[in-house]
């Protein structure tokens, strides 16, 4: 395959990236930094639209898949550059690159269990993805009273609608999309979460035995990314090793 990343410096798109070249794919990096493992890299700011054309522009030839790794942890006072990078940059960098996706071409966006609440959340996702100029984050903001953890988690309930809303256009194009959806996970920005949300993280891992590897994620993305999950279309999978089942559970009374 001939694969599209962004964010393959690090975390779960390092791993992704390094999988990949292991297995003798060519993989071409969009990224602020330089990653561990690639075929080629651009630098690509996914905060800022105009870093992003520059980069597509540089890239040449068909893509087999897009992967969007690419996302920020919440840290305080950055609730802007979250929603810019984590959503708007997201969908701008995918829409840029659909004339270069071949047909068949699969998509994988990388969520969070974060944004399992989607659907409580509707209104607010709509408001963020009828926006396509981060210059409007602020505004946005503000009228909503967003902080950044609030920030993080509707970037991720963004990524997942998103997913789902442009299933039939993309079929359309033979080309699909899906979202992964990992709980903790092992990375240099796993303390972040846990200073972000709390005791819930700690609880979470301790019920699930650890957090997950970022090679775990990678091989889920990979495998939706390959031609043997093509009858996947528009899903969203959570791989968080229980935690989701878990708390479902104990909200249910089970």
């Amino acid at each position: 395959m001939r694969v599209a990343i962004s964010g393959a410096a690090s975390g779960i798109g390092a791993a992704t990236a390094t999988k990949l070249v292991a297995e003798e794919h060519e993989v071409i990096a969009f990224d602020i930094a330089e990653p561990p493992s690639a075929s080629a890299w651009h630098n690509c700011n996914m905060a800022d639209p105009t870093s992003i054309d520059a980069a597509v522009a540089k890239a040449h030839g068909h893509f087999d898949a897009l992967i969007t790794c690419a996302g920020i942890p919440p840290r305080p006072g950055n609730a802007q550059a979250v929603l810019a990078v984590n959503a708007l940059g997201l969908v701008h960098l995918t829409e840029a690159l659909l004339p270069l996706l071949s047909k068949g071409a699969s998509i994988v966006n990388v969520a969070s269990r974060a944004g399992g609440h989607w659907r409580d959340n509707i209104a607010d996702v709509k408001a963020l993805l009828a926006l396509r100029d981060p210059s409007d984050l602020d505004s946005f903001i503000k009228r909503r009273d967003i902080d950044h953890v609030r920030a993080y988690n509707l970037s991720k309930e963004a990524v997942i609608v998103w997913t789902m809303v442009s299933t039939e256009r993309l079929i359309g194009m033979d080309i699909r999309m899906n979202s992964v959806s990992p709980g903790a996970v092992s990375t240099g920005i796993l303390e972040d979460f846990t200073t972000a949300f709390g005791e819930v993280v700690a609880r979470n891992v301790a019920r699930a035995g650890r957090p997950a590897l970022p090679g775990e994620v990678a091989d889920l993305i990979i495998f939706l990314a390959s031609p043997e999950s093509s009858w996947i279309k528009g899903t969203d999978l959570c791989i968080d090793g229980g935690m989701s089942a878990m708390a479902l559970s104990d909200a249910l009374g089970l």
